[in-house]
């Protein structure tokens, strides 16, 4: 099999788990949000460390970790990152469990759209006319639904805003995406841990108050939540960008399926519009970056045959 079929096999993977994701959440419905939440952020870090210590890279995280030190705009940054992804987290988490698994959908549609332009904003990234566009339909389509179906869809804003804000910040520190979580996980680490203190003196814990099988689903957050960002890093280094960009539909596809046919979710007249014009923007950027692609394969393969 050759490296780039390995890579989609891995990045399908990595998708397909975190499309289904949600039915793993749905099953903690009956712990809070915050539990679920601090126990990802804690177990995420125990699995990830385990993970690095298993494939033998401790050392190198920490130098990564002195590196940060050393550098304290990154240091303050990867700080700031992992505050957004535990947000991005925890938005997503409350939303699933409380009815609002077609607004994730239309965040991590329109995230990409979002990252584009923070590009073109942040790092003055030259866009083409065709993502133009495409940006532009999405904007009416959200605009479509807080105008005239008066509500505005702000799950799906802030879980698109807060990924594109990691993503902004992620792109200036060059770090590995196992060690990066792990180190990211251990900058809110304190945080989560006080909460859970908190919970504990509170009486608001599940967790070793109940069942064995919550138990264990509360600690597994760490290994779905690690385990799919392993497969999406060995991916990335095997395949084109614009073929990710087409697999990386598939989880919101997946969520929105779910939402509609399994926990039959209200999908009205004025969100399928919305959904149509984010269908026809991302349809406009996919299609636009695989014709750049293979713009740039043509213009590779004509300067080797000149130099030939």
């Amino acid at each position: 099999m050759s490296e780039q079929k390995k890579g989609v096999f891995l990045a399908i993977g990595a998708y397909l788990m975190w499309g289904i994701i949600p039915l793993y959440w749905k099953q903690l419905q009956h712990v809070g949000s915050v539990e679920i939440l601090v126990g990802r952020v804690i177990w995420s870090f125990v699995f990830t460390v385990l993970f690095v210590l298993l494939i033998r890279q401790y050392k190198q995280m920490i130098v990564d970790i002195k590196m940060l030190w050393k550098n304290k705009k990154q240091f303050i940054l990867l700080f700031v990152a992992s505050v957004f992804v535990s947000l991005n987290w925890g938005i997503f988490i409350w939303a699933v469990n409380n009815g609002h698994l077609l607004q994730t959908s239309l965040g991590y549609y329109i995230n990409p759209l979002i990252s584009v332009l923070f590009g073109m904003i942040f790092f003055k990234e030259k866009i083409s006319r065709a993502t133009a566009v495409a940006v532009i339909i999405a904007a009416i389509g959200v605009g479509y639904q807080a105008v005239l179906g008066g509500t505005i869809p702000w799950v799906s804003l802030a879980l698109a805003l807060t990924f594109a804000f990691y993503g902004v910040i992620k792109k200036q520190i060059p770090l590995d995406a196992t060690r990066g979580l792990a180190i990211e996980t251990l900058f809110v680490l304190p945080i989560a841990v006080s909460i859970y203190i908190y919970l504990m003196n509170t009486s608001e814990i599940a967790f070793m108050h109940v069942d064995w099988k919550t138990n264990l689903l509360l600690m597994g957050g760490g290994i779905v939540t690690a385990l799919p960002l392993v497969l999406f890093a060995k991916s990335a280094q095997k395949i084109p960008l614009y073929l990710m960009g087409f697999i990386q539909f598939l989880a919101p596809t997946i969520s929105l399926m779910l939402g509609i046919f399994l926990y039959k979710e209200p999908f009205t007249l004025t969100e399928f519009i919305t959904f149509v014009c984010i269908w026809l923007a991302v349809f406009i950027f996919s299609a636009s970056k695989v014709f750049e692609a293979r713009k740039q394969h043509a213009t590779y393969n004509k300067e080797n045959e000149v130099k030939v």
